[in-house]
């Protein structure tokens, strides 16, 4: 996983913070009409908060936390609803983030 800054929480201000950053995950071939190389910009991962789990902007709500939710049946109102500093473009970040980090990765598998 290559790690780099990314812009602060407001995305528009062009300035770099080095507490923050994005993941820039190669995609091989045709992923479902994603681009090549995907930068996700809403997702940060810092060893000094959360144990460097990738949350949501910096915030403390983990990537998983957010796809688990919609994995368990919630609508994305309903965990906006549920998270109020979150907003849709997180939550449809963090669904995109999810099947990138997976592919990065051999899970055990039961069987």
């Amino acid at each position: 996983m290559r790690v780099g800054p990314v812009s602060g929480g407001a995305h528009e201000t062009g300035r770099l913070h080095e507490d923050k950053a994005s993941h820039r995950r190669g995609c091989f071939g045709d992923r479902g009409g994603y681009p090549l190389l995907m930068t996700f910009t809403r997702i940060t991962v810092r060893t000094d908060q959360m144990d460097g789990v990738p949350c949501i902007r910096g915030l403390r709500i983990p990537v998983a936390t957010v796809v688990g939710m919609i994995a368990e049946g919630m609508t994305a109102n309903e965990v906006l609803d549920a998270y109020p500093d979150l907003e849709l473009g997180d939550v449809q970040e963090a669904l995109h983030y999810a099947p990138e980090a997976v592919r990065e990765r051999e899970l055990p598998l039961a069987g």
